[in-house]
């Protein structure tokens, strides 16, 4: 028997619920993993709420890491015994032990914890692509991440200051501020009481900046254009304070020819040659200490609901997990 938390209909964390569940033998392409430790994160309050409308019941959780019990035909890289991590595949990370696609899955060095990987696989391969292929930051530049306080953030800041980029950063509060800068960012922004865009018109001698990450959405949206130079882009990844509103296009020419893109971490990693890569330079600028996973939260899985509760009152800083 496994036990996993499924929704049956969408709301508040208390329709989050405990299910006893019978997992079977690996199917072809399957692995039978079981979980040592699960990651937490905002995306998946969107999955709870019916922001991202997933079909109901369903499972809940996209990351995790543990051990392959078995395998079934067909899963030709991947051994029973082996440590692995994974991202996205089907919902239901929330459980201690289920059937994922062999594909998907990414064998652990053996100097990363299961914890360190729940904690980085979405948010670390997230800062991967943004950083280094949606637009590839050198150094020099210098760069706006929104929330640098939260668990991409964090990933962003280190990895940037670490290529040499000037990171600006809005957070909520000071506290917050002393830990973005702690964890490199340059210029941390209060945007409680400072005017973000005017600051880093001032920090960048009003040129603007070639780049922002915004995963706010909705209330950072407008001011995040107001801080890019000409022909920068707009990376509008995550939308923490509701859905941006619809944009009418010629505001990117009128403000200096702009890029937006909307990415996703499933089409960057669709190929698994690419989820590979992407996996060994993560492990590979972690394992240097140029990226460290800070976890600031653990929670037993079976207080899930306590932690969709923290991370929506934003209570939670850095990578939040939960223990089987």
């Amino acid at each position: 028997m496994s036990y996993a938390i499924r929704i049956r209909k969408t709301g508040g964390p208390e329709v989050l619920e405990a299910a006893d569940t019978t997992i079977g033998e690996p199917g072809t392409g399957e692995a039978r993993v079981r979980h040592h430790a699960i990651g937490l994160n905002y995306v998946e309050t969107y999955l709870r709420t019916g922001l991202y409308p997933v079909p109901l019941p369903s499972g809940l959780g996209t990351e995790a890491a543990g051990v392959v019990e078995a395998v079934g035909p067909g899963a030709t890289d991947i051994r029973a015994g082996d440590r692995v991590a994974y991202v996205g595949g089907p919902p239901g990370a929330y459980a201690d032990l289920r059937l994922m696609p062999a594909d998907r899955l990414v064998k652990l060095p053996d100097d990363v914890s299961f914890e360190q990987a729940a904690a980085m696989m979405l948010k670390g391969l997230t800062a991967q692509y943004l950083l280094r292929r949606t637009y590839k930051v050198r150094r020099g530049d210098a760069i706006l991440v929104h929330a640098a306080a939260g668990g991409v953030g964090l990933f962003l800041c280190q990895w940037a200051n670490h290529l040499g980029a000037t990171v600006i950063g809005t957070v909520g509060s000071d506290e917050k501020a002393a830990l973005a800068k702690a964890h490199g960012c340059d210029h941390p922004i209060v945007y409680t009481r400072e005017n973000f865009t005017e600051r880093v018109r001032a920090i960048t001698n009003n040129e603007g900046v070639p780049v922002v990450y915004d995963s706010v959405g909705k209330t950072t949206f407008m001011d995040s254009l107001a801080c890019l130079r000409p022909f920068g882009m707009i990376v509008s990844f995550g939308q923490s304070s509701g859905p941006v509103a619809p944009l009418d296009i010629g505001e990117l020419s009128r403000r200096g020819s702009l890029f937006l893109t909307r990415p996703t971490l499933v089409t960057y990693a669709a190929k698994r040659a690419d989820l590979l890569a992407m996996a060994a330079e993560l492990f590979e600028i972690v394992r240097a200490g140029a990226v460290r996973v800070g976890i600031g939260a653990r929670y037993p899985l079976r207080e899930v609901a306590r932690a969709h509760q923290d991370l929506e009152a934003r209570r939670t800083t850095g990578s939040s997990i939960l223990i089987p």
